[in-house]
């Protein structure tokens, strides 16, 4: 396997974990309920009533939470793009990168895709909420890359 696909995959992970936390804990901080950001992200497939979801079920939990992993280690596969395959990347790099990533994301997830294609957790967390996500984002795809050993 290339060494991108590993750093993609483990950064992925890092990332994946990290986005999922912050969306649970907002989710329980702004409306009492940490899973319903992550439900809503299985309205790609499941339409606007995945929204609505609160609790844990196979359709929306762990639906959500694949499509999220898909779509966060797309991001990092895009953010291991920027970073040196034969060695540890500098940690100003790495933030550099992981923040302009998240900021292509964010443009692309609320002004590029259709509405059926945004995550779906912007209907259940506020818009601090939602900056935070991306800052976590950010953060995560760049102690991914500062997590590997060269």
């Amino acid at each position: 396997m290339s060494t991108w696909i590993k750093d993609t995959l483990a950064t992925g992970a890092v990332a994946t974990t990290a986005t999922n936390g912050a969306l649970a804990v907002l989710g329980k901080f702004e409306n009492g309920n940490a899973l319903g950001p992550i439900n809503a992200v299985s309205h790609i497939i499941w339409g606007k009533s995945a929204t609505k979801a609160d609790n844990f079920d196979t359709t929306h939990t762990v639906i959500g939470s694949v499509l999220n992993a898909m779509a966060i280690t797309g991001w990092a596969g895009v953010h291991e793009l920027l970073m040196p395959r034969r060695r540890r990347p500098s940690a100003q790099r790495a933030l550099l990168a992981g923040a302009a990533v998240s900021t292509v994301a964010y443009i692309t997830d609320f002004h590029v895709v259709p509405k059926r294609l945004t995550p779906g957790f912007e209907e259940k967390i506020s818009s601090k909420g939602l900056y935070a996500v991306y800052a976590v984002l950010a953060v995560a795809l760049a102690a991914g890359s500062l997590s590997r050993n060269r």
